[in-house]
């Protein structure tokens, strides 16, 4: 019988099928409502078969070194810069993820934000809230259209994709880059989802047009950053390519913090390089710059929210499910369904 390991509490309907399995001999869960400490993390890694992380876990070579007899890593994310998957390689222990499943939830929060920072929502929100309000006024809260307007997709994955259909639904013009050919884009783009979800995301990559990172920048009225952290893509928006976009554009960042140097961005956003900012991401997260902050105070087209781009009870319990089916796949001596090479 296993022993399972879960870094942090997850939906309560996730958390039954755990508790009712009867390949788990001994179910561990933190007790922390928080990110655990390095010394949590490796407590609770020494002790366990199975680990389920988040993206909050840093699973270095360190930490996996801990634990000869550790199986799996599943983690509760798409993403897993926080694993070194390498290491794991090299030391036979399987790692999983939770892509397709949170596709449309963080499609649908990154044209959240797209539209709160075109459409001012946040600072009129703020507005009436503070009692400022008095009437209807020609020039109160201007802000900018988004139907016929130019939507730059960073990264056409599944959910880049997902944001390039609903653009085509505001009638928005969408051109992106990625470092795979058209047809491969297009191609994996049809594994997004079901048959239907799936041919409409290949239809959405259809319509689209591709084109290099500045040539994007440059002509694009949104921005949208879809791409997973890597050595190549950590700072890939700094100070010369923010200097690209037109003053009149927003950027919206639902993939990594670290693929913006927030430095930079905060310089562009003072200087007017740049006309909004939407993020669900941050450089050094949970931590928040204070330079960023001040930054939400000044401008009403600068909005940010808490890293939410999966939090729908739907989505959450839907990544629990596969982290679910990894953890018995694996106990099992099966095939992972979403195992990362």
């Amino acid at each position: 019988m296993a022993k399972v390991f879960i870094t942090r509490l997850l939906p309560e309907p996730t958390m039954q099928r755990f508790r009712s399995c009867k390949l788990i001999g001994d179910l561990k869960v933190s007790p922390h409502d928080r990110v655990l400490t390095k010394e949590e993390l490796a407590e609770g890694i020494q002790w366990c078969d199975v680990a389920v992380t988040q993206l909050t876990d840093a699973v270095d070579d360190s930490v996996l070194a801990l634990n000869p007899r550790l199986r799996l890593v599943a983690n509760y994310a798409v993403g897993y810069n926080n694993i070194d998957a390498a290491s794991a390689r090299r030391r036979g222990v399987l790692v999983s993820n939770t892509p397709g499943v949170l596709t449309d939830a963080t499609a649908d929060l990154a044209f959240s934000l797209l539209l709160a920072c075109a459409r001012n929502v946040v600072s009129g929100e703020r507005y009436l809230r503070d009692g400022r309000w008095r009437s209807w006024a020609p020039t109160l809260l201007l802000g900018a259209d988004v139907h016929h307007k130019v939507l730059g997709v960073v990264g056409m994955g599944r959910i880049g994709a997902a944001v390039a259909r609903r653009a085509l639904g505001f009638a928005m013009r969408v051109v992106y880059c990625d470092a795979r050919d058209a047809a491969a884009v297009a191609e994996a783009a049809a594994l997004g989802g079901g048959p239907a979800d799936g041919g409409a995301l290949r239809a959405a990559v259809a319509a689209s047009t591709r084109m290099p990172l500045d040539d994007l920048l440059r002509c694009s009225d949104f921005v949208s950053l879809h791409v997973p952290l890597t050595p190549e893509t950590r700072g890939m928006l700094g100070a010369e390519r923010l200097a690209l976009m037109k003053p009149t554009a927003f950027l919206i960042n639902t993939a990594r913090g670290a693929v913006v140097d927030e430095a930079a961005l905060c310089r562009a956003l003072r200087s007017g390089a740049i006309a909004g900012v939407g993020l669900d991401v941050y450089e050094n997260e949970p931590a928040i710059s204070e330079e960023l902050l001040q930054c939400t105070r000044e401008f009403g087209s600068c909005v940010l929210v808490p890293h939410i781009g999966s939090a729908t009870l739907e989505t959450r319990c839907a990544m629990g499910d596969l982290v679910f089916e990894n953890v018995v796949a694996c106990l099992e001596n099966k095939p992972l369904p979403t195992r990362i090479p």
